[in-house]
């Protein structure tokens, strides 16, 4: 089942098959959304606020129009910055793997938290059963506080998914900032046919 922000993803396609290939850009509940639509896939992203452990994250949203198939991996985003360096997602299993090892309860509220509001914090979407489920069923097999900080990662974080024509997905990608912001530059994601280059919030903290 769709969660609200792949269905907000999806009501956007139509508004953005109408401009090809221009960034849209919104605001809903405190986040400033991008969304931009090539050949029928439509990509939303979003930063969240704070920071999880060392990384920066990124609400992603994708829906496919696409007469044809994508597979869209975390290993698709990196930032290139201004100054010309990169920084690449890290894959969801090592995600889960550091929280496994260094989480805490502290990372568990931050992370559900902030993933929660931009997830449910779009007007008029319903409410995203499909991310209620998966978190449900991973923090009911787990105990200590350490393995639920991995199993709130895992429930959150953007996997590989190949998407059929009409199927959207979501979740959160990571990246190894150091706890830092971005700072100048660009999302820069990679699909099977196209590239997708979202600009940095200028106002980001």
């Amino acid at each position: 089942m769709e969660s609200g922000l792949s269905r907000a993803a999806a009501l956007l396609m139509g508004v953005c098959l109408s401009i090809p290939g221009q960034v849209i850009e919104f605001e809903s509940n405190g986040l400033k959304y991008q969304t931009l639509t090539k050949r029928g896939l439509t990509l939303m992203v979003a930063q969240l606020p704070g920071h999880v452990r060392e990384f920066t994250i990124l609400q992603v949203a994708v829906s496919n129009g696409s007469p044809g198939p994508y597979t869209i991996r975390p290993e698709d985003f990196s930032y290139k910055k201004d100054d010309g360096s990169e920084l690449h997602a890290w894959p969801a299993r090592d995600v889960v793997q550091l929280l496994r090892e260094k989480g805490g309860r502290g990372d568990v509220m931050k992370l559900v938290s902030a993933y929660e509001t931009a997830l449910y914090g779009i007007p008029h979407m319903r409410v995203a059963n499909a991310y209620e489920s998966r978190r449900q069923a991973a923090l009911a097999e787990v105990a200590s506080t350490k393995l639920k900080a991995a199993a709130a990662a895992s429930a959150i974080a953007f996997v590989q998914t190949k998407l059929l024509p009409g199927e959207s997905t979501d979740g959160a990608v990571f990246f190894g900032a150091e706890g830092k912001a971005f700072g100048p530059g660009r999302l820069i994601v990679r699909t099977n046919t196209d590239v997708f280059e979202f600009q940095a919030e200028k106002d980001q903290p």
